[in-house]
């Protein structure tokens, strides 16, 4: 054991005469004040200048530990809000306003009616004082035009016979003439202060009370006319038809041989209901 000994032992003796006469020295850490560029001395405040002797120097490890500095607290009632982008627009357009939407059908303008109704046109008259005993009207309308359809001629009657001549035109005169569209009655007496059928010492007509309304015929959208003399064919006679009940009286051609060129209508109330023929 011992002879092995002295056999190795000049092998390891060159190996320590090659060793440096003295320990190496560590490399600086990136952390220590050797490995950080000195500042200078205008730029690290000291005592003398009023630095704070509890804040550590900001070299070094300490340096690199620095905190960052703490966000702002929002006061009490602060709300954060996030901006939010808007779409770009070009130069030359705006936005185009919101369309609402406009009813169907539009109604009926009230200037111009009579009797609270927009569909009849025409003008409130002074009470007439008939000259005969039993006529005269309290509060008379001149009415020129029902339901869109006109009269070739003002007619002056009460509200009330105006409202049964729209009901005919809107119920009974329209659907019985079908596609052919009427704009224009024609019509041969309103109110005027005379006898029945102007016979002598009969009582008065309902035309002397404003409760009446004769009609001679039709003008339609295409130019063509009816007369009731010349006209009373199957279309006229369905119109006539349908008055009974929406007036007390109706009579037309073949009812007494004064009404061969007219419709005559009134409001009359009788014992039995509505008088037509």
């Amino acid at each position: 054991m011992f002879a092995a000994t002295l056999v190795l032992a000049p092998l390891a003796a060159p190996a320590y005469a090659d060793a440096p006469a003295s320990s190496l020295r560590p490399m600086p850490s990136p952390f220590s004040d050797a490995a950080m560029p000195a500042t200078s001395p205008s730029a690290q405040p000291g005592p003398a200048t009023g630095a704070d002797p509890n804040i550590a120097p900001t070299t070094g490890l300490a340096r690199s530990l620095r905190p960052m500095p703490r966000p702002q607290s929002l006061e009490a009632g602060a709300v954060l809000t996030a901006a939010v982008p808007t779409p770009d627009l070009a130069p030359d357009r705006a936005p185009e306003p919101q369309q609402t939407k406009r009813p169907k059908k539009e109604r009926a303008s009230k200037k111009g009616s009579v009797c609270g109704d927009p569909e009849i046109k025409g003008e409130a008259l002074a009470p007439i004082k008939g000259k005969v005993k039993g006529c005269g009207l309290d509060k008379p309308v001149r009415v020129t035009s029902i339901s869109g359809i006109r009269l070739n001629q003002p007619a002056t009657f009460s509200c009330d016979t105006a409202r049964a001549m729209k009901s005919w035109i809107e119920n009974g005169l329209r659907p019985a003439m079908g596609r052919r569209e009427v704009v224009e009655i024609r019509v041969a007496a309103s109110y005027i202060c005379r006898s029945r059928n102007n016979k002598k010492g009969a009582k008065i007509s309902e035309h002397g009370r404003g409760r009446a309304v004769d009609v001679a015929g039709f003008v339609f959208a295409d130019g063509s006319e009816w007369s009731i003399l010349r006209d009373y064919n199957r279309q006229v006679r369905r119109a006539h038809k349908a008055a009974c009940g929406i007036f007390g009286t109706t009579l037309g051609p073949g009812s007494d041989g004064y009404h061969e060129d007219h419709l005559h209508f009134d409001i009359a109330q009788h014992r039995n209901g509505a008088y037509c023929r």
